[in-house]
This record gives C-alpha cells, sequence and structure tokens, in this order.
C-alpha cells in the first residue's frame, strides 16, 4: 500500500500492470477550511487547500464533506465541463441553478449537474434550525461543450442492506442517475460482519472507496469514518465491516493522468 503518492502517479500507464496498487487517505489528513457557516473537509486539493500529492484520484477532482449552517449557503457561481454530484447526508439541500431548475435534496437523494459549455447554480441549507451535511464530489468528465443538464434521483435506501446499491453510472438506462464519465458510483451498508465482493466495470478503472459511518476493512486495510482508500490494478475488491451500520461509498473511475 502506498501512503501517499503525487497525482500525476495515478496514471496506470506509469504502472506495472500485474501489482495492485493503492493509496490511502487518513479522515484527518485531508484540507480543512472552516469558513463559520460552511465547515468543509477537502480529500483533494480544492480551493485554498493546496497539496501537489493530493490533486485526484484518476477522474475523481473533487470530493469535499461539507456541513453548512443553518440558513446558509454558496451564492450563484459557474462550473463549465465538470460532472458534479451531490449525495446529501443530514438535512435538507436547496438548488437554484440558470437552466430554470428549483429543487430540494435530502438524505437518500443523489443530484448530478453536467456543466458541460456553462451553468451557474446556488446551493442552501433550506432549513433555518439545522445544518446540512453533503457530499460535493466532482469528476472530469469525457465529453466536454455538452449541453448542461440536471437531473436528481430519490433512492430506496434499503436496496443497500448488506450490499451495494449502484447509483451512478455512464448510462442512461442502467440504475441511479448518469454521468459523461466511465464511472459507477455505489452505495452500502452493512451490519457487522457482513460485506461484500466488487467487481470492477471497465479494465483500467480504479475504486476510490469512501467510509461514510463506522469501520471497515477493505482487502487488508482497516478504515475508519472519513478515511479514504483508492485500490487500481486489480478487478475486484473485497468489504467487511468491523462495526454495525457502517457505510460505504465505491467511486469507480477512469485511471487518467
Amino acid at each position: 500500500m502506498i501512503a501517499d503518492i503525487p497525482g500525476s502517479v495515478h496514471n496506470p500507464g506509469n504502472l506495472s500492470k500485474t501489482m495492485k496498487n493503492s493509496i490511502l487517505h487518513k479522515a484527518d489528513s485531508r484540507g480543512d477550511a472552516n469558513h463559520g457557516w460552511l465547515h468543509s473537509r477537502h480529500t483533494f486539493s480544492f480551493a485554498n487547500y493546496y497539496n501537489p500529492r493530493r490533486m485526484h484520484f484518476g477522474a475523481l477532482r473533487v470530493l469535499n464533506d461539507d456541513t453548512v449552517e443553518a440558513g446558509k449557503g454558496f451564492g450563484t457561481h459557474p462550473h463549465d465541463n465538470m460532472e458534479i454530484i451531490s449525495i446529501p447526508l443530514e438535512g435538507d439541500l436547496e438548488h437554484k441553478d440558470s437552466m430554470g431548475n428549483v429543487s430540494v435534496i435530502k438524505h437518500g437523494d443523489i443530484q448530478i449537474m453536467s456543466a458541460g459549455t456553462g451553468i451557474t447554480h446556488s446551493e442552501y441549507n433550506k432549513n433555518s434550525d439545522r445544518q446540512v451535511k453533503f457530499l460535493q464530489i466532482w469528476v472530469f468528465t469525457n465529453r466536454e461543450g455538452v449541453t448542461p443538464r440536471y437531473d436528481q434521483l430519490t433512492l430506496e435506501i434499503a436496496d443497500r442492506h448488506n450490499k451495494f446499491q449502484q447509483v451512478l453510472s455512464p448510462n442512461q438506462e442502467d440504475e441511479g442517475v448518469w454521468i459523461y464519465q466511465n464511472a459507477w458510483f455505489h452505495l452500502g451498508r452493512f451490519d457487522k460482519g457482513a460485506g461484500a465482493d466488487y467487481k470492477f466495470k471497465k479494465g483500467g478503472n480504479g475504486v476510490y472507496a469512501f467510509i461514510l459511518n463506522g469501520r471497515v476493512t477493505i482487502d487488508d486495510t482497516v478504515l475508519d469514518e472519513r478515511d479514504g482508500f483508492g485500490v487500481w490494478n486489480t478487478d475486484q475488491v473485497s468489504i467487511m465491516a468491523n462495526s454495525q451500520d457502517a457505510e460505504v461509498l465505491l467511486m469507480e473511475v477512469p485511471m487518467i493522468a
């Protein structure tokens, strides 16, 4: 296992094709940005947090663990040519964008914006009495200049009990939302002692696991809440829960430079 490596090494072309590689990002090693109304932990370099050894994991560019105070939020701001995914963990997040979409997403939902040629949007904590917590995830697109698009989906949380539920893919006809990238996201919630094997969907991809709750073992590595663990140069990983209600987000992405 590699404790920390430069972002450029995430290109599998620079690595042995026969040896499984992995990288561990402990929760307390993330960037920490506390703006009062927003407390964000950055797994990869973002805004004022810059670490040349933590730029991305393949096509996974941003993984922000955000907590927004009651009634506060992100004012209108632009994006382009990026796949932007939001996964609420607690509370209600209100979204507005330049395409005319106005919606509220909450725990159990997933939201996707393909920014394409350009989009502006805002995100606010809809509630005046409690925080909202959500993951903000950016994935490099494989199709630039597309017409911007928005989608959200309410997931059946029971469908991830002791197994992985697909929540995102490259295919419009498949389970979950879809994006312009050969990426697949899955969520799993496991009882203590339960687990599952995850087989990669596409050769040459890697998987980045983010532990939402509890403690799990992935292959031979023990991971705690908010730890991140990337694996590539293999086609399968094994996950086992070491605590009750362990919850894992798996993000399979191409291992681009």
